[in-house]
């Protein structure tokens, strides 16, 4: 009798499980495969295949597959391998409050590699991966000018504050935010264009958009005080590490795979314009699955034409952890992020940290979510090249989330009744 189990059945997306099968012939070759759908209804799917012991036992925490998506031990490789239907197509959870994301797993009996729904599986389990727990609240914050959705954790608080950046995707995206309110944070997921009745495109940033998001966020009952946290990547990133320059609310900051200059638009705060670095677009490339590589896209912040356009992280008050992809085909962000250490150095400054990720391309998420090497993005021809490798990409989701709770709550003063 075939049996397949996920311990547990309902549980927080970035919360692992246990896949175990029982009652398979000794030694015989079977085949895992997941199945999802995003909030608008496209297919992603990946498949393994594995060889049961002499007992008909098969654990994915101890188990490795021969073949298929993956190679190897990994309990959670049918997830992150999960691969879109539609080609260039990048799963972010939209409705993060109401619905979970539904996973179903289907176990056959042999090396499946037939077109889906030919063969019935021998066992199925359906999983929950949630982005909210019971009494999360999300509000939305349409607030003077800022626009945005507000995280707030159980309880009276006071909770932590994070602001929440993405990058050129725009919009208002949540499934972070609302990850990080649930493990404590009150958390305001920030947008700054093609959301609501903000610019369509991003053609500046105003410094002072930002500042007054952190004020209101400061602002709220159920926010702890003096600072606030900033979490950030790609051109969120660049603004986050802005904000931690200028922006005496910033007390810990988080940059994923940014950089350490103003690059395409002006900043402006105040009386102060920061010019950018000029870019190439000649400079793109095409790779062979036909997305535009555009790591060599950007002006070196080295030059010394550029130095105006550098940011003076040295007046950064609180902390600053660089998280880097080491194989970002997006940006250089590494030395981006080596060139902002040194010139913390050349300060006396010791405030920021670097992790680099051997393999690890530009879109580093919370862990388990399905890895995107490669997708459409605002305003190109083509799609984009964001790099990474499936196994290192993987393991960088996963210890980089942990680094990142670490790091807030080590930098933020935390409300001991809640973490």
């Amino acid at each position: 009798m075939f049996q397949l189990t996920v311990t547990p059945a309902s549980a927080l997306a970035d919360e692992p499980v246990h896949i175990q099968a029982t009652g398979l012939p000794p030694l015989q070759m079977v085949t895992l495969m997941a199945t999802t759908k995003d909030d608008k209804g496209n297919l992603y799917r990946s498949r393994a295949f594995y060889r049961a012991n002499e007992a008909g036992e098969l654990d994915l925490k101890r188990d490795p597959a021969v073949g298929g998506h993956y190679m190897g031990v990994h309990p959670m490789g049918l997830f992150w391998s999960l691969k879109p239907e539609r080609a260039f197509d990048r799963l972010i959870k939209r409705d993060v409050m109401n619905t979970p994301t539904w996973i179903t797993l289907d176990l056959y009996d042999s090396v499946y590699i037939h077109k889906v729904g030919e063969v019935q599986p021998k066992a199925s389990q359906v999983l929950q991966r949630w982005f909210s727990s019971p009494d999360l609240q999300r509000v939305p914050i349409r607030e003077g000018r800022v626009r945005g959705a507000l995280f707030l954790p159980p309880g009276e608080g006071p909770f932590p504050g994070l602001l929440d950046l993405f990058g050129g995707i725009g919009g208002l995206v949540e499934h972070r935010a609302s990850l990080l309110a649930v493990r404590g944070f009150a958390v305001l997921a920030l947008a700054y264009f093609a959301y609501d009745d903000l610019p369509k495109q991003l053609e500046e940033v105003d410094l002072e958009y930002f500042e007054e998001a952190a004020n209101l966020l400061l602002a709220h009952p159920k926010v702890l005080k003096p600072g606030i946290g900033v979490i950030s990547v790609s051109k969120g990133a660049e603004i986050g590490l802005a904000m931690a320059c200028y922006l005496k609310q910033v007390a810990a900051t988080v940059c994923i795979n940014g950089t350490n200059a103003i690059h395409e638009f002006p900043l402006r705060y105040r009386d102060l314009v920061i010019s950018p670095i000029p870019s190439f677009p000649e400079r793109m490339q095409v790779s062979v699955a036909g997305a535009v590589r555009i790591r060599h896209f950007k002006g070196d912040p080295r030059d010394e034409r550029n130095q105006h356009s550098v940011l003076p992280v040295e007046k950064a008050r609180g902390p600053i952890l660089f998280i880097v992809g080491e194989a970002d085909e997006c940006f250089n962000s590494k030395e981006y992020a080596e060139q902002a250490l040194d010139q913390l150095r050349r300060h006396g400054k010791s405030n920021g940290r670097i992790l680099a990720y051997p393999g690890a391309g530009h879109l580093l998420e919370p862990p388990y979510g399905p890895l995107c090497c490669m997708s459409w993005s605002r305003g190109l021809f083509l799609p984009m090249l964001w790099g990474g490798e499936p196994e290192g990409q993987a393991a960088a989701q996963e210890h980089s989330w942990q680094e990142i709770l670490k790091f807030f709550r080590q930098h933020l003063v935390l409300s001991r009744s809640t973490l």
